[in-house]
């Protein structure tokens, strides 16, 4: 009996961790709107280590559309303005020597439906770990089973996998729907 709740626990956290996994990837699509996070993955080179951004300079919004990034040494504004650039996220920063100021540029119907693709694609990578959480729960299931747990504790098992897995999908298909409808608000 202990075994099979290891099971349903790992089955879980397999589970729990592909919808983190989603949320996370989600904060990095922008919706058309300034955040912070739009520059999580810009990196830059600091003393020779490289770096997020956010441990070289404070990151903020003014307004709905723009970011400011000032460093914590004026010497990085350069670096950092590459870096932005670099990073291919299609923002265009102004340096003005003490901090640079980002526009973040309203999103085209074409962008837009891209940017939807790619949160479906994001949520049905997530799936796919969802299900791959239930694949490998219901085989130790089945290991438990042969190794003597009764026919109807392995289908109760079994159930609560399933349970489980349809809980998490509809989590997945509500984050992928909010994004999607934040993504196509104007």
């Amino acid at each position: 009996m202990e075994e099979l709740e290891l099971v349903l626990d790992m089955a879980k956290d397999g589970m729990k961790g592909a919808l983190a996994h989603l949320e996370n990837e989600l904060t990095k699509i922008r919706a058309g709107k300034a955040t912070p996070s739009l520059l999580d993955s810009v990196v830059v080179e600091y003393y020779g280590s490289n770096v997020p951004l956010s441990q070289v300079a404070n990151v903020n919004t003014i307004d709905a559309r723009t970011l400011t990034v000032q460093p914590w040494e004026k010497s990085m504004l350069g670096e950092i303005e590459k870096k932005i650039i670099a990073a291919n996220l299609g923002l265009n920063p102004q340096n003005n020597g003490d901090i640079i100021m980002i526009n973040v540029p309203p999103l085209t119907e074409e962008r837009r439906r891209n940017l939807v693709k790619q949160v479906k694609t994001e949520g049905e990578n997530a799936k796919i770990s969802i299900r791959s959480a239930r694949r490998d729960a219901n085989e130790e299931i089945k290991k438990l089973n042969k190794d003597g747990l009764p026919d109807d504790l392995t289908k109760k098992a079994e159930e609560s996998v399933q349970k489980i897995t349809d809980d998490y999908i509809a989590k997945t298909d509500a984050l992928i729907a909010a994004k999607e409808k934040d993504i196509m608000t104007v």
